[in-house]
């Protein structure tokens, strides 16, 4: 539980009133990556003995995990047996993403949750928007949200959740306001102080291409696709008519776009499964559980620098979860492209 590690730490160094990213922990000398109010939420981890918090976060992943499958049904328009949710669960474990939050003891099922249960709640509820602010203040990424929200239609979620945002910016700054300065105007855009973004553990679009270009830091050749894709992802997710698939594809279009998305990050492969079984589709929903099952990024060479240096048909091996997501993407696109035809060219069909 490297990661658990680290949150630790990050508590400690708030409670202690010592440098936040000055540190490195375990021995891959791991740094403090998240905003200063993400640290704060991480000081009663520094109070418990280390055997304890591992035991709380391995059982509170476990039921994060059910209740993302209970919220991912609920995305897809259906409800789930106790029964049921046990056996998906269980089964939902061998999931590669799944599996590396437990091991690395991540955080992202529980952020995966906030944002799924506010975007799944009522239209009428009361502060829809304050939750999915709230996980973006954790880890960033969910704001991806916000302007998905926007091109709906949604404004006043969009606002809140902003507004939320801004909250935790505003918390992390009062307690530690050289810490927020440092993050907000240099940590945020070093992404090499989050790790090697060429390694096979970087399931994003500049990942893929840095590998398949065996170049460490392929610039504008990743800048400018990663534009593309953003655009043409948030674009085809406001089209789809439905958050069950345009949720999905939101999520699968920040993941590409990111710097660095970690393999464990890709634990929105559990709402796409949802909407896919849900929609009956049945064999993509076989083939896409097959490839988060395979494991294949671990069975190329990775050793060093040895992950710049893979052969052509290693490449789809090493980046799996991006090439999904871009064929996913494509499908979408070629769904939205699909004249549908009028009433009267169905009336006449039928008539005849």
């Amino acid at each position: 539980m490297a990661d658990l590690l680290v949150y630790r730490a990050e508590g400690a160094a708030v409670a202690h009133g010592t440098d936040l990213y000055g540190f490195t922990v375990t021995r891959w000398h791991l740094p403090a990556t998240y905003p200063p109010f993400a640290a704060i939420l991480f000081v009663p981890a520094s109070w418990l003995p280390l055997p304890l918090l591992k035991a709380i976060f391995l059982a509170g992943n476990a039921l994060l995990l059910a209740w993302l499958i209970a919220l991912s049904a609920r995305l897809a328009g259906r409800t789930i047996a106790l029964p049921a949710l046990c056996t998906a669960t269980a089964l939902a474990l061998w999931l590669e993403p799944v599996f590396q939050t437990l091991l690395f003891g991540q955080i992202n099922l529980a952020v995966t949750c906030l944002v799924l249960w506010d975007l799944t709640r009522p239209p009428t509820a009361r502060g829809r928007g304050v939750a999915l602010g709230i996980a973006a203040g954790v880890k960033l990424t969910p704001a991806v949200f916000v302007p998905y929200l926007l091109l709906t239609g949604r404004m006043r979620e969009a606002a809140t959740a902003t507004a939320a945002f801004a909250g935790t910016v505003l918390l992390g700054a009062l307690p530690l306001p050289s810490a927020s300065v440092e993050f907000w105007t240099r940590r945020l855009f070093e992404t090499g102080h989050v790790g090697k973004g060429w390694i096979v553990d970087n399931q994003s679009l500049r990942g893929l291409l840095a590998r398949v270009l065996h170049d460490p830091a392929p610039g504008p050749a990743w800048a400018v696709p990663a534009v593309a894709v953003g655009v043409a992802g948030l674009w085809l997710a406001a089209r789809s008519g439905a958050d069950r698939y345009g949720v999905p594809l939101t999520a699968g279009t920040a993941l590409l776009v990111c710097p660095i998305s970690w393999s464990h990050h890709w634990v929105w492969c559990v709402p796409l499964l949802a909407v896919l079984l849900a929609e009956r589709r049945t064999l993509l929903a076989a083939l896409t559980a097959a490839v988060f099952t395979a494991r294949t990024l671990w069975l190329v060479p990775h050793q060093g620098d040895r992950d710049l240096r893979l052969p052509w048909w290693q490449q789809p091996l090493a980046s799996p979860y991006p090439l999904l997501g871009l064929a996913l993407l494509a499908g979408a696109a070629l769904a939205t492209a699909q004249p549908v035809p009028s009433a009267r060219m169905s009336s006449a069909s039928t008539i005849r």
